[in-house]
């Protein structure tokens, strides 16, 4: 990665490039000792982050799973303590987008299939031989798999599956991969250069947003995944994965179903109105969740998503077509429910949303339930400041705080009633009333 032009035995001429690295405050330059780059991020840090990590670690032997995530995260926050900053820099611009390649290649490939179809340590001359790949270029990905923890290495180029090489041959978690590359990545790296150009403020059109640039289209997400049959299916299967072994807000202890849905129900009025609902995954999880729930289900999607949800759905599920932005035609149903609508949209789009259902709603009976991330004002998970950032990029949406989903909720002529959350980052439950 050195150039040899105008240096000694190829050495990149540092101090001839290397620019000032003052920080200018009111006119003053305050220098910033360089040493800081090869120092850990927060070496003080590490005796209470190794003290968190015993006390989880014990936990997690005596009571099972129930803290695993604390663990993780104290583990993650020890990693990044020891990290000099240099170390930070690095990974974060060589090992994220190389191992990415690596991943998406070997799914192509069908490595991890080979690799997986039994636990015994397998070559990279026998995986060549297997997937048809050249061997010498599949030992040096095979290599970086290794260095990145995706397989293991037993011995000289010598590996074994882990746990994430065998889920990748899952069709719905290996095209969250090629998913990325089709659909998402692409907007996200155009965004500094979508920010730069617009003054830094967020975008507020879908249409003109750093997905734009990055995809040279003029058309809307959702208009871009139509123009390829193929990027549909691997969105919503990554969708799919994403949404895996979460907490759902039917699980017992998340929302109380029973005292604040199915008390007081009116049997005439439809119970649950499932408002951009795809295929019905939510609802049929509902009814699995909760078979003692008796009431009028309905689904409700654009039509060519209904054709293909009226074949998947069970009979007491009744599929209608309806665009969520003209008037609801289902009036004082119990709950009009939304799983990850919003987040899709502006707050103008949004607000549109919102009251062609509040115009629908019955004072006093009906709700609305929202399903979506609520950021906290401190320790925000990465998953969720990460797909707010997938959100500006693409969409020119957002993940939103408490504050904001008040705001939003009010200019709608509603209000929030309460809001139910299992766990730090996962989706919560924004019950809404008529204000």
């Amino acid at each position: 990665m050195a150039t040899t032009s105008g240096t000694l035995n190829g050495a990149v001429d540092v101090a001839a490039q290397e620019p000032t690295n003052g920080i200018e405050t009111n006119g003053v330059e305050h220098i910033v000792d360089e040493s800081i780059a090869v120092k850990p991020n927060a070496i003080n840090d590490v005796p209470r982050l190794l003290e968190d990590i015993a006390s989880n670690g014990e936990a997690l032997a005596r009571d099972g799973a129930q803290n695993r995530r604390q663990l993780l995260e104290a583990a993650r926050s020890l990693v990044y303590a020891l990290e000099t900053p240099r170390e930070s820099m690095i990974r974060f611009c060589w090992s994220q987008s190389t191992v990415f390649a690596a991943i998406e290649s070997s799914i192509k490939l069908g490595l991890f299939k080979a690799l997986s179809k039994d636990d015994k340590p397998k070559t990279a001359a026998q995986l060549a031989e297997t997937t048809g790949a050249e061997p010498v270029f599949l030992s040096r990905i095979l290599k970086h798999l290794g260095a990145m923890g995706v397989i293991n290495e037993t011995g000289p180029d010598t590996y074994k599956p882990t746990n994430l090489a065998k889920t990748l041959t899952i069709q719905k978690y290996a095209d969250g991969f090629p998913c990325m590359n089709d659909c998402i990545s692409a907007g996200i790296e155009k965004l500094p250069q979508w920010l730069e150009k617009n003054g830094y403020k967020a975008p507020s059109d879908g249409k003109n947003c750093a997905m734009q640039i990055g995809f040279n289209t003029d058309l809307h997400f959702f208009e871009f995944l139509a123009t390829n049959p193929e990027y549909p299916v691997r969105f919503m299967n990554h969708m799919a994965a994403y949404h895996q072994g979460r907490p759902s807000w039917m699980d017992a202890g998340f929302y109380p179903v029973q005292e604040r849905l199915v008390k007081g129900l009116d049997r005439d009025a439809p119970l649950l109105v499932d408002v951009g609902g795809s295929t019905g995954h939510d609802l049929a999880e509902f009814r699995r969740k909760h078979p003692e729930v008796q009431g009028q289900f309905i689904l409700q999607d654009l039509p060519e998503v209904i054709e293909k949800a009226q074949t998947l759905i069970s009979p007491d599920i009744k599929a209608m077509e309806h665009d969520f932005f003209k008037e609801q035609p289902v009036k004082g149903a119990r709950a009009y429910f939304m799983h990850s609508i919003l987040h899709d949209w502006p707050d103008n789009k949004c607000q549109e949303i919102l009251t062609n259902l509040a115009q629908a709603m019955k004072p006093g009976y009906s709700k609305i339930l929202i399903n979506e991330n609520v950021i906290p004002d401190t320790d925000a998970d990465w998953q969720t400041t990460s797909l707010d950032i997938i959100m500006m990029s693409l969409f020119a949406s957002q993940e939103r705080t408490e504050r904001q989903w008040h705001a939003l909720a009010e200019s709608a002529g509603l209000k929030i009633v309460n809001i139910f959350t299992a766990e730090k980052g996962v989706e919560s439950l924004i019950e809404c009333e008529l204000a």
